[in-house]
């Protein structure tokens, strides 16, 4: 099968495209389940808990060329061939059984999604890789999108009134959080792997300043590792592929919190005319 038609509209419902309307996926739509989690969905309704939304992308396009699909679950990147992906791009020269142990706390930096591990036959670890994910988030809600799918298993409209706040998310909450257990991790000379859709670096890469990215260095303590939400048309679903991954110190990851770089600040005199441009949309000036 051919990729589904992607407008502003929730592309994956419950673990499943939304074009799926097997009774695997109509039982995970009617149960609230989570394949990522083998359980319950984790997201709630803000107003009415025990109500999943259950999306685990959305259609968006934004700054993009075409519409993609947009991760805004962070569970939706627990998938084995993301597992798989990250022991061959970091973990290559550690020996099986590499174990994986979920929300570990780093004292004052909070704690881990996930750290792979190496035990030896006393039990003692010998090695360790922490790894976190970062998901994008929405403003406004594609709620109504959800109870249009659940009444007629279909959008009544190609475009629901939602956004994605790349800046919120990959700005403010993930740059903090890779910033303090950055410093922890460089204090131990170890590496934090930060997992996010290839489009989050993409949109990093517009907004602000990452010159101090590069091709993925052991040295550097903050690694990022992109992946792609591919159609595949065997399996019949949108699937992570590994797309690159990059990496810096804490100077790298100071020049992104400052903002864009400097050649790319405007003038004064043009942001003198966008203060006139829109002080007379706004009315606030008069029209001479």
């Amino acid at each position: 099968m051919k990729e589904p038609k992607i407008k502003k509209f929730p592309t994956e419902i419950f673990c499943h495209p939304y074009t799926k309307h097997t009774k695997e996926a109509k039982k995970a739509l009617d149960e609230q389940y989570c394949a990522y989690l083998k359980g319950t969905c984790k997201k709630p309704r803000k107003s009415e808990s025990h109500i999943k939304v259950g999306v685990c992308s959305v259609g968006y396009k934004g700054f993009l060329d075409d519409y993609q699909p947009i991760i805004i679950c962070p569970h939706r990147f627990n998938d084995t061939a993301l597992f798989e992906a990250i022991k061959k791009q970091y973990l290559d020269s550690w020996k099986e059984p590499i174990e994986w142990v979920s929300e570990v706390n780093i004292g004052v930096g909070g704690s881990v999604d996930y750290v792979a591990i190496q035990r030896n036959k006393d039990n003692e670890i010998t090695d360790f890789l922490c790894v976190e994910f970062q998901a994008g988030g929405t403003t406004g809600t594609p709620w109504q999108a959800v109870l249009d799918f659940k009444a007629d298993r279909k959008f009544t409209q190609d475009s629901y009134p939602y956004g994605i706040n790349w800046a919120n998310e990959f700005m403010k909450t993930m740059m903090q959080q890779v910033y303090k257990k950055g410093k922890i991790i460089e204090h131990w000379q170890r590496k934090i792997v930060f997992v996010v859709q290839d489009v989050a670096l993409t949109y990093l890469k517009q907004a602000v300043d990452t010159s101090g990215l590069r091709p993925a260095n052991d040295n550097d303590p903050v690694h990022f590792c992109t992946f792609c939400l591919d159609w595949n048309e065997k399996t019949n679903k949108w699937e992570l592929v590994f797309n690159e991954k990059v990496s810096t110190d804490l100077e790298g990851i100071n020049r992104i919190l400052s903002g864009a770089d400097k050649d790319r600040y405007l003038t004064q005199e043009q942001f003198k005319a966008n203060i006139l441009k829109k002080g007379l949309s706004d009315g606030v000036f008069k029209r001479n």
